[in-house]
Parts: structure tokens; sequence; C-alpha cells
């Protein structure tokens, strides 16, 4: 079973942020699933968590359905994470969450980059802004990352549509091509206190 998180930084409800998270998950989820993989998607909206996204920022430790969203994220076998444009640049929700997720925690994670905004000219912020933030993580972003503005929705010469398939059919190739991660928890085989004390 592979495991799909989807991140969405949307602040409205319902938000076009969402929607195209959705679009992906579908597009990458397909197709893992037409590779005979089965496959489990967990969305994650940002905007459910903010005040404890704030809290564990300045505290250092995510809490209650707060940590169980990061954990989530960070043991998920791919990730697709979708914010807004604000101000040429990912929203400070999306960058508060990447923040609080432990460093290494994305390390070699398969992720699809995804973005939107008002105009057509704010797409240039997933290479400048996202993509750098996870090469910072240690994540493995696809080469092809979506970028939806308002005149895309609806729109039959847009491309989005191919846009998506191809990034969701690239994620589902890194999923697929990724080695297992290592389930081994080192509590699960405890040295017995008694060989501790013995210094064996």
């Amino acid at each position: 079973m592979s495991t799909l998180a989807v991140v969405s930084a949307g602040l409205g409800q319902p938000s076009s942020t969402r929607l195209l998270a959705d679009r992906l998950a579908e597009a990458a989820s397909g197709a893992l699933r037409s590779g005979g993989a089965d496959v489990a998607v967990e969305t994650v909206e940002l905007r459910d968590h903010a005040h404890a996204m704030v809290d564990a920022a300045l505290t250092g430790f995510p809490a209650g359905a707060f940590r169980a969203a990061v954990e989530t994220v960070a043991g998920a076998d791919g990730l697709i994470a979708v914010t807004p444009v604000f101000n040429a640049s990912y929203s400070g929700l999306f960058k508060t969450f990447f923040d609080v997720v432990e460093p290494g925690a994305l390390e070699g994670t398969p992720v699809l980059l995804g973005a939107t905004g008002g105009t057509a000219r704010h797409s240039l912020a997933i290479d400048f802004a996202m993509r750098p933030l996870f090469a910072y993580l240690r994540a493995a972003a696809v080469p092809t990352a979506v970028y939806a503005a308002s005149e895309d929705w609806g729109s039959t010469g847009s491309g989005l549509a191919d846009r998506i398939a191809r990034a969701g059919g690239e994620l589902a190739a890194m999923i697929a091509g990724r080695p297992a991660a290592a389930k081994d928890d080192p509590y699960d085989d405890p040295v017995p206190f008694e060989d501790l004390l013995a210094g064996r």
C-alpha cells in the first residue's frame, strides 16, 4: 500500500488551491492504480491547523491533530504540496508548516509541486521559491510542476488538464521506483534493563 499525502494551503473554502490539489491527487493515484498499486490518499488542509502551527513554531512541538497531520506527511511515500502565491512566493501558512516538519523527515520523498494565483505572471514562484525550499528539505521534486491561474479553470486551451496528468504520472513513477522505506522501530526490541546495568 502506497500512501500519498496532499498538503493544501488554500485559505478559502472552497479554494482553487484545494481544487488543484485534489486534481493532482486524482492523477497521481490513478496512475499508481493503473500500475497495479494500492494507494491511500490523505489530505491535510493547513487552514484547519493554523493556530496549532503557530503554537508548534513557538514551542517546537506539534500537538494533537496537528501532530498527526505532520506525521502523515513525514511518513508518506509521496507528497503533493500546493500553495496559493502571495507577493510572488508561497503563503506564510505553507512555509510555517514546512518549518515545523522535522529536519530530514522528507529526505528522498517524491514531491509534486503545485501553485495557484490570479494571473500567469506568478507562475515562476514555483521555480524560484518552492523548488529551493524542497531542495533544502532534500525531497525529490518531479520535473513537471503545475501552476493554475484563474483563467486556466474552465479554459479548454490552457493545457491545465494535460499538465496535471503529466505531473501525476511523474509522481507515480517516482513512488513506484522508490525503494521501500525501512519500517524498523528501534524500540521494538529494547535491551533488557539488567543488561544495561551489567554493561552488556
